[in-house]
């Protein structure tokens, strides 16, 4: 084992199905104690991903480490159960004869009261510990996914992989669940790869997230990063919902509503597409919707109308429709702002949180 080798490491994944590329040239590293979100839409190759490292799928090509040792190539392959590679899925597959004890320590060796102890011993840590002699049908979803937790931790595996485990839980415990197994798994120093659809769950989880697309890692970091600074539109509107301002390039300057923007390594007449998250479109309350529509130069506010506006609970969201192109722009006010559909108003965007693209063909 290298010293300073990750905890997990895949290189160059790749896995076809009828000719198809599902998984597509996928390669990642995992640290000891990290916990790193495979995301994106169903059908992207998250799942197929974790079958291989798991070793209950084979690869195509491409190699699977850890802790520096080879486990898996398309000639050598060390068997799923001696991988130490704990798994957890939505399903979560407890034994219905087997108490909670006997479902936790289900593979454990040795004596039969150290195995009992050590059952003890992560129920307690996940507050299941009183539950030890009951049975799945009498626990709840959210306990019986904390036993699923127990046993998958029990045998000390160095990596945890997890295939969306807290999609079958209700809005009220998930977050409960989710903060509670990232505590024990951070304790344990298990290296984490989670697969998920869900980008909030991504944020609120992962130190690090690989965001997948037709089978290919599109952008991979800190979430900070990746939500700041998306590669493209479409890692932008994974996250949030976001508006398009389409333009075309002339002198590196494309002309909007707001006024000039830059277009750095677009040529002449190359079109653009500039997106800016509903949270950034800012309503200039000091105008009041009067006046001129403005010559659209750079910093200049634009007029709209309102076309409806909706109450959310934490914000409301306008639905404007822009005097300049027709265009519809969504703002979110974090408060309650319901104006009346038609009601005019002017409209500014903070330049520092727009993301300027090429316009994506197809």
């Amino acid at each position: 084992m290298a010293a300073s080798a990750p905890r997990l490491e895949i290189k160059n994944l790749m896995r076809r199905y009828d000719g198809r590329a599902v998984v597509d040239d996928v390669s990642l590293q995992i640290r000891a104690g990290q916990v790193t979100c495979l995301l994106g839409p169903s059908g992207c190759g998250k799942s197929t991903t974790l079958r291989m490292i798991a070793g209950v799928d084979m690869q195509d090509s491409g190699e699977i480490y850890v802790d520096g040792d080879l486990v898996c190539d398309t000639v050598f392959r060390v068997p799923p159960e001696r991988r130490a590679i704990g798994l957890m899925f939505q399903d979560f597959a407890l034994f219905p004869h087997l108490s909670v004890a006997q479902n936790v320590a289900f593979g454990l060796e040795g004596p039969k009261d150290a195995q009992r102890a050590r059952a003890l011993q992560l129920l307690e840590r996940v507050n299941m510990g009183r539950f030890i002699d009951d049975y799945p049908h009498q626990l709840s979803g959210g306990e019986q996914q904390r036993v699923a937790l127990a046993r998958a931790l029990a045998p000390k595996p160095k990596i945890m992989l997890m295939d969306e485990p807290f999609s079958g839980l209700d809005n009220r415990l998930r977050d409960e669940i989710r903060d509670q197994t990232l505590e024990v798994l951070k304790e344990e120093g298990t290296a984490v790869l989670l697969v998920t659809h869900e980008p909030d769950e991504a944020m609120r989880m992962a130190d690090e997230i690989a965001l997948m697309r037709g089978g290919k890692i599109v952008q991979q970091g800190a979430p900070y990063n990746i939500y700041n600074a998306p590669k493209d539109k479409r890692v932008a509107a994974f996250f949030s919902d976001i508006n398009v301002i389409p333009g075309k390039v002339h002198g590196a300057l494309t002309k909007t509503a707001f006024g000039e923007f830059l277009a750095p390594g677009v040529p002449d007449g190359g079109e653009i597409e500039i997106v800016i998250r509903p949270q950034h479109l800012r309503i200039d309350f000091d105008r009041h919707g009067s006046g001129p529509l403005p010559t659209p130069v750079d910093g200049a506010p634009a007029r709209a109308l309102v076309e409806r506006a909706r109450f959310m609970g934490r914000e409301s969201l306008v639905e404007f429709r822009m005097e300049y192109d027709g265009s519809l722009m969504t703002a979110s006010i974090p408060s309650v702002f319901l104006p009346k559909p038609g009601t005019p108003l002017w409209l500014m965007i903070r330049r520092d949180r727009c993301f300027v693209f090429p316009k994506e063909v197809g």
